[in-house]
Parts: C-alpha cells; structure tokens; sequence
C-alpha cells in the first residue's frame, strides 16, 4: 500500500487480488468482514469487483446462493462450460462457488428444454389431412342428424296440432 495523499489510499494490484481472492469459494468470506478487517471501505472493494467483472468479463462470486441463479445467469454458465474437460470444469466450479452436479443438471436442463417432440413434417402433413377429412365427415354427419332432429320436430308440432283439431284418434 502505498499513500499519495491523507485523504485517498492507493492499493496495489497484488493487494487488490489478494482481497479478491478471499472473496471466492470456498472461504466465502463477505465484503463487509473484510473491509473492517482491513480498515477498507465496503464501496472500494464493491469497485474492485466490479472492475474486476469488467475487465475479466467473469462474475467474481459475491456469494449468490446456487439455487437462486436466475435462468440466465444458469445458461451463462452452461455455456461457458460446455468445452471444459472435467479438471476444467471442476475448477471453474470452485472459482464460482458452485458443485460440478449442479452445472451438469443445468446443462441437462437446458437440453431437456430444447428437445421437442418433433416429427417428421411430411408426416405432420398427412395427419393434418386426415383430420381435415375426419371434420368434414363428422360436420356432414351432424348437418344430417339437424334435419333429422329438425324434421322430427316438425312432425311433433303437426300432430300436436292434428290433435287440437281433431281430438284424440279414435281407436277402430
């Protein structure tokens, strides 16, 4: 550490990578812990990762709980280690915080997601028409139990009307 003036601490790169470093897996060890035990304010350390996120493009772990990654941050990293050999991927998983079975069943996941149960379009064709036909069959069948019903109906109405007329039929 060097001091340029009272009011503002400079801190070398090393010293900034050590603090980082203690931020990761698997001491878990919170900003606030160490900016006190450091006599280092929170928002400089805060910057430090940010920065460090910036210029790595790699999330340094500010302790996110696994299980509450969103379903992007989840695809990030499967993307990420999708050509990890295992060594690799079991050391992106500790940089990270995070078990080498969890990255697998979000890999899983993702996989899982985009598999559909796709057919053949030709076949998906053909079956199309066979039910367009099926339809045009059943409306067929139903536009003549209409006139049925419709014709039945009408005969009940005219012979409600014979027997106003006319009374009951007599029996012979």
């Amino acid at each position: 550490m060097s001091n340029s003036d009272n009011s503002k601490k400079q801190y070398s790169k090393e010293f900034k990578e050590k603090v980082l470093k203690r931020l990761e897996p698997p001491t878990n060890v919170t900003v606030p812990q160490i900016a006190k035990e450091l006599s280092i304010p929170k928002t400089t350390i805060y910057q430090w990762i940010k920065t460090c996120k910036e210029n790595k493009d790699e999330v340094v772990n500010t302790n996110k709980v696994p299980k509450k990654w969103s379903s992007k941050d989840k695809f990030h990293v499967v993307l990420e280690t999708s050509t990890l050999t295992e060594e690799g991927l079991a050391a992106y998983c500790r940089r990270k915080g995070l078990y080498v079975e969890e990255v697998k069943e979000w890999t899983r996941q993702c996989i899982d997601a985009n598999i559909k149960d796709s057919k053949d379009p030709e076949k998906l064709e053909e079956e199309l028409k066979a039910e367009k036909q099926k339809i045009k069959v059943l409306e067929k069948e139903l536009r003549v139990k209409e006139k049925a019903l419709a014709e039945t109906a009408a005969l009940l109405v005219l012979r409600k009307k014979a027997q106003a007329i006319w009374g009951d039929p007599e029996e012979e």
